[in-house]
Formats: C-alpha cells, sequence, structure tokens
C-alpha cells in the first residue's frame, strides 16, 4: 500500500523550509495515543486556504506555510 506522507519526512522536510503546503485528512476518531505529527519540528505558521468536510465527517484540510508564526501574550480574563 502507498503512503502518502511520513513523519520523518514531513519533519525533515519543514525543518529544511522545503514545505510550501499542507493537506491534512482528519478523521473523527480519537485513539488516544500514537506519535505527535507536528512534535518536534520547527514552528511554522499556517493559513487555511481550503476546507471540505466529506458525508462521512472526514474534514479534508489545505493549509499554506506563512513562515515562522509571531508569538504574542494574551492579557488575563477579568
Amino acid at each position: 500500500m502507498p503512503r502518502h506522507g511520513s513523519l520523518s519526512l514531513i519533519q525533515t522536510l519543514v525543518k529544511a523550509d522545503l514545505v510550501d503546503e499542507f493537506r491534512l485528512l482528519v478523521f473523527p476518531v480519537v485513539l488516544g495515543t500514537g506519535k505527535r505529527l507536528f512534535g518536534d519540528i520547527v514552528p511554522t505558521g499556517l493559513k487555511l486556504v481550503d476546507s471540505k468536510a466529506t458525508s462521512t465527517g472526514v474534514m479534508l484540510q489545505t493549509y499554506e506555510t506563512t513562515g515562522r508564526p509571531a508569538f504574542a501574550t494574551v492579557p488575563p480574563l477579568e
């Protein structure tokens, strides 16, 4: 069965700044264990450019990279 992605390949490409777009399929299940997809990679900003839902609830999402994210602090709620 062909694979469309690999955790180590994704992490290597993101670290080398060679990724322009992510296409994610999000399935409506919670398994509770496993490796984190974006666990040890360089923080990367993403912009949602397309999103569709299938009849079974699977979300097809396309994100473009926007470079390194800018972090900000959020004041506490009163």
